[in-house]
């Protein structure tokens, strides 16, 4: 085996592929443990990645990461959102940072039926306390050797099965219970950014760490925290709309600066240009990996790694914004739910996308406070409604919630939406989708596996040489903003430790 080069004898090069959290996140990083030969590739115009806000209504909305999910002390975007005091006086408080909502949206919710008719708190309070009673109990089989089902929703559906038997008393009331509980099983599909969640593991459900504070969202949008950590970096550190075509491993390929020196990785983009490294951390998104696992590196991925990229989960979640001349919602209103009274957990069917594509709409959260956004709400749905919901146009989608708002609210009169902007996660082809979750098959050892650097051994060649962050690497922050910027600082000390520990052994 060669001999392992220090530090000292020469500063490595280092090639990060993404600039998302993750790529931004291991850069500031590795500056400030030392290393100088850096170089970011992005293969669009802009930072952020999943992050990505927009003009729209009075100020900037988040098509992409939205809130801060546990903003407290134990929260790295938090964290680093303090430092450059880039959040409001109320998310900042201890009061906030202290309150467990066990992974729940906080809001002040408003029902409303397809019939056009509002559903009392009396109802729906304790449904909401029940929902996230199971919810609280799907988690505790983490540590468990058994399981009685495989999935998330086959458990959800047999807790509410038995409490099912005791409404049916009354038809018409049990049919309104299981209608309202839907609605959760919808919120649930968005937070595990999954089209079912019969598609969800059971078993490593738990592992997610949920952290504590009620989610608060950046005044200056997501972006106010890209930018301050783009500006931290040196101003050519970055190459835009610089796709990577192959990553090149396992070699011995020269750079006419170094003629004398061999690196084990070359970085091939699609424009052409080849980059030889040390070493390359890669931030793509999941969905990215799916797709190109085959050609994206070179020798290929170990079979094993193989297998978990295909197992872990991997979905749409998409967001539309409407805004309005003036408000039709209730002033104290946070969440208007859309209960479909036709529909329960208990049964369900493949949907006609064409014709029923906005029934996976959870509801309209209203954007707060007015005098920042206007008169925004913002409809969420995930899995493959949210797929489909991208092949439509814009006039198609405003005109097709505006129905649906003058349905629920049993007004017809209410005036379309003078503005929309959307997402479309699922067709942008270089993320594929929103974010991962352990789907049926998959478990935390699955992200793990991906997460593992390349080679798996000292013995197989220089070691480090491909290393990968993003939130599907992290085990227990999977899917979030603090999960991925957590993942780009490990990766970054893992170089960095291993670089330590050459010095102290030479």
């Amino acid at each position: 085996m060669a001999r392992l080069i220090t530090r000292q004898e020469h500063d490595p090069s280092i090639v990060i592929v993404g600039c998302g959290l993750a790529g931004l996140g291991a850069a500031q990083r590795l500056l400030q443990h030392g290393f100088s030969k850096i170089r970011l590739l992005e293969a669009t115009q802009r930072c952020g990645g999943r992050a990505w806000s927009r003009q729209f209504g009075k100020g900037l909305v988040d098509i992409g990461a939205q809130w801060i999910h546990g903003p407290s002390k134990q929260n790295a975007v938090f964290h680093l959102a303090s430092q450059h005091n880039l959040l409001d006086e109320k998310a900042m408080s201890e009061d906030n940072q202290a309150v467990q909502r066990n992974g729940q949206p906080p809001d002040v919710s408003t029902y409303y039926t397809s019939s056009g008719k509002k559903v009392g708190q009396e109802i729906t309070a304790p449904l909401e306390e029940l929902y996230s009673t199971f919810n609280a109990r799907s988690k505790k089989f983490f540590q468990s050797k058994t399981q009685p089902v495989h999935s998330l929703g086959e458990f959800l559906k047999l807790e509410i099965a038995r409490c099912a038997e005791d409404w049916k008393g009354d038809e018409e009331m049990c049919n309104l219970k299981l209608a309202v509980l839907n609605t959760e099983f919808k919120i649930g599909c968005c937070i595990s950014g999954t089209d079912s969640l019969d598609l969800v593991a059971l078993q490593p459900f738990g592992e997610y760490v949920v952290l504590p504070g009620i989610d608060c969202v950046f005044p200056g949008g997501f972006a106010s925290l890209v930018d301050a950590i783009r500006r931290s970096l040196p101003k050519d550190i970055i190459s835009y709309d610089k796709p990577v075509k192959c990553i090149h491993w396992n070699g011995s390929f020269k750079s006419p600066n170094t003629p004398d020196y061999s690196y084990s990785i070359l970085v091939e983009c699609e424009d052409g240009e080849t980059i030889p490294a040390d070493h390359v951390i890669v931030t793509v998104p999941l969905g990215f990996l799916k797709e190109h696992y085959k050609t994206f590196i070179h020798p290929s991925f170990p079979p094993s790694k193989i297998d978990s990229i295909q197992k872990l989960g991997f979905g749409t979640c998409n967001k539309i914004f409407l805004e309005f001349e003036e408000p039709f919602w209730e002033p104290e209103s946070q969440l208007i739910r859309l209960v479909w009274e036709d529909e329960s957990p208990l049964f369900s069917t493949r949907p006609d996308l064409q014709k029923e594509w906005f029934r996976k709409i959870l509801g309209f959260i209203i954007l707060q406070p007015m005098e920042r956004y206007g008169h925004v709400i913002l409809a969420v749905l995930a899995g493959e409604e949210a797929n489909y919901m991208e092949s439509l146009s814009d006039c198609e989608v405003k005109n097709c919630l505006t129905q649906i708002i003058r349905k629920f609210t049993g007004n017809p009169l209410i005036p379309p939406p003078k503005g929309i902007i959307r997402s479309r996660w699922y067709n942008d082809q270089y993320t594929r989708g929103s974010y991962s979750y352990t789907a049926v098959g998959s478990s935390g050892d699955d992200i793990d596996v991906i997460a593992q650097p390349l080679p798996f051994t000292s013995t197989q060649g220089q070691p480090l040489q491909v290393l990968f962050a993003g939130e599907a690497t992290h085990r227990t922050f999977y899917s979030t903003t603090h999960g991925a910027l957590e993942s780009g600082w490990r990766e970054a000390d893992r170089l960095n430790n291993h670089y330590v520990s050459l010095t102290s052994v030479n």
